[in-house]
């Protein structure tokens, strides 16, 4: 088996762990808030958005800090790194006195949370371009695989065991990833050429900025973690309006699942697709067709249609993050891929800061119903942005950095 082969194996496992555990605890988040003490169920729920959403506010923050790291030393320190960090913080976080704390190990949690993305850039940087999207597509069946069981095994978990174990066993199985990881992988030497230049951060955003189609794919990436991320808080909600089961929460991770498993069916052959017509090709027809499964949900009358919508959509946005993924590293440089890709996850994690909030708010000044309408709506701005930088002049992010290297 070749090194490279080898090492997708073992970063595609390890994906799997790491965003099943992380997401362990998600369906038990509010009632863990509730054993700090006899909170009302508004104050439960506040603070609920606000532990959630702070991990991903320091991870936008840090995510390209880790990439230009990882360009300079290599991406398995880093990995290791992340892996030990998130385990230490969740380990703490089962024993927690309030909130307060909580928030604390969440913001720390996301200044270590880079595994995926880091993961994602090694694994890119030392794939052939003319397969990257078949593989990131392959590799996106871990970290979609573990979210979709990772809360069902959780919140099972925390039945049987309770709280404070379920935290042990999750930052457990996240030391074995480290493990795995600090045994498996095998990181070809970083080898620095004497004129390779080391462009600096600032030289590096410069550039992003003025070069149309990696800013225009990082926006895109962005509208589309803002577009899923609007529903999800209000799914649960959406769904005790269709059914008039008591097994709401049963229901509702079904729902929400349903667009994972079609994810993970499909993926990788959107993104093979694309290696071999083109990724803002395939990018384009994909959100486009994606809006025709968005809609409709706002329109469904029983839980079966919702799912079956939530399932299509699933299929046809599987390809989105893999190819968006594969197009930067189309246009990055070597030697800078790893930070420019942290930018493109603080996109990202925008997205998924943003995303909550605007369908909260949409939702209150309308209805559930209004948030795929929202939502449709970003999809199709994200396929005309694409539809758009198709058309302008072909430019080369590394003569944009030498160029402004040299004018510095």
């Amino acid at each position: 088996m070749s090194n490279r082969k080898h090492n997708f194996i073992i970063i595609l496992i390890s994906n799997f762990i790491v965003s099943g555990s992380m997401t362990m605890i998600m369906p038990f988040l509010s009632l863990y808030i509730n054993t700090f003490g006899d909170f009302s169920e508004s104050y439960v729920q506040k603070w609920a958005g606000i532990i959630f959403a702070a991990t991903f506010v320091t991870a936008f923050i840090m995510s390209p800090i880790w990439g230009r790291i990882a360009d300079k030393y290599g991406y398995k320190p880093i990995m290791i790194i992340n892996c030990f960090g998130i385990a230490i913080s969740i380990f703490l976080m089962g024993h927690v006195q309030n909130v307060t704390q909580f928030l604390l190990l969440r913001l720390f949690m996301g200044i270590v949370t880079g595994f995926i993305p880091t993961s994602m850039a090694f694994i890119s940087k030392n794939t052939p371009k003319n397969i990257a999207g078949k593989t990131l597509g392959t590799l996106q069946i871990g970290s979609v695989g573990g979210t979709l069981f990772g809360p069902v095994f959780g919140g099972s978990l925390a039945d049987a065991v309770g709280f404070s174990y379920t935290f042990i066993l999750t930052a457990s199985l996240i030391t074995i990833a480290a493990i795995i990881i600090i045994f498996g992988i095998h990181e070809p030497e970083i080898i620095r050429k004497e004129n390779n230049a080391i462009y600096t951060r600032k030289n590096i955003i410069w550039s992003i900025f003025h070069h149309p189609l990696i800013l225009n794919v990082m926006f895109v990436t962005s509208l589309i973690q803002i577009g899923n991320f609007s529903i999800q808080p209000l799914l649960s909600l959406y769904v005790s309006h269709l059914t008039a089961s008591e097994q709401v929460a049963l229901l509702a991770g079904i729902t929400f699942s349903a667009a994972g498993v079609g994810n993970l069916l499909i993926g990788r052959f959107f993104g093979k697709l694309a290696d071999s017509i083109g990724y803002e090709k395939v990018l384009t027809v994909l959100l486009f067709i994606s809006v025709l499964f968005i809609i409709p949900q706002a329109f469904v009358t029983s839980l079966w249609q919702l799912i079956v919508l939530r399932f299509l959509f699933g299929i046809f946005s599987g390809g989105l993050n893999p190819i968006t993924t594969a197009l930067i590293r189309r246009e990055a440089p070597i030697e800078v891929q790893g930070e420019i890709m942290g930018y493109n996850q603080s996109f990202r994690f925008l997205g998924n800061i943003i995303g909550p909030v605007l369908g909260g708010f949409i939702s209150g000044l309308a209805t559930i119903s209004s948030v795929f309408y929202s939502t449709g709506l970003l999809f199709l701005i994200a396929a005309i942005v694409v539809l758009f930088i198709q058309r302008l002049p072909k430019k080369y992010l590394e003569d944009i950095l030498k160029n402004h290297a040299r004018n510095l």
